[in-house]
């Protein structure tokens, strides 16, 4: 597993690198940055800096540091936004969507409105199970 010697060493994302300026935060383990193709204001990925491909592979420490970090992306969020509710995923595997191949977790601010009925949430991602 890839680790930062620096907090300055070059940061890559599904063998991509990073400009620095993209970066709004980084430690030895993650670092954060808005996501490309962001589905709200404020949606930011939250990704390791190693090589493992989902969260099944990280370490337990890492799995653990992630929910401090969850609080960080929140933390972040809000200096700029003022959501009203946050959806938190990660898609693990090519079936369940994941096409990039290195562990990130999306935090998706949500705001009153922003779709018509927000029931059901994350169930909507298989198509039909999302109303009950």
């Amino acid at each position: 597993m890839r680790k930062f010697t620096t907090l300055n060493e070059s940061i890559n994302f599904g063998g991509h690198d990073i400009d620095d300026k993209r970066i709004i935060y980084k430690d030895n383990d993650f670092f954060f940055i808005y996501d490309g193709y962001a589905v709200s204001p404020g949606h930011l990925l939250i990704i390791t800096n190693g090589n493992e491909p989902t969260f099944f592979d990280l370490s337990d420490a890492k799995k653990h540091k992630l929910i401090n970090m969850i609080e960080k992306g929140k933390e972040l969020i809000e200096k700029e936004h003022k959501p009203d509710g946050y959806n938190i995923g990660m898609n693990c595997g090519l079936s369940a969507g994941q096409t990039v191949m290195q562990f990130h977790c999306h935090i998706i601010p949500r705001y009153t409105g922003d779709v018509e009925n927000p029931r059901g949430g994350v169930r909507h991602s298989v198509v039909g199970k999302g109303y009950y």
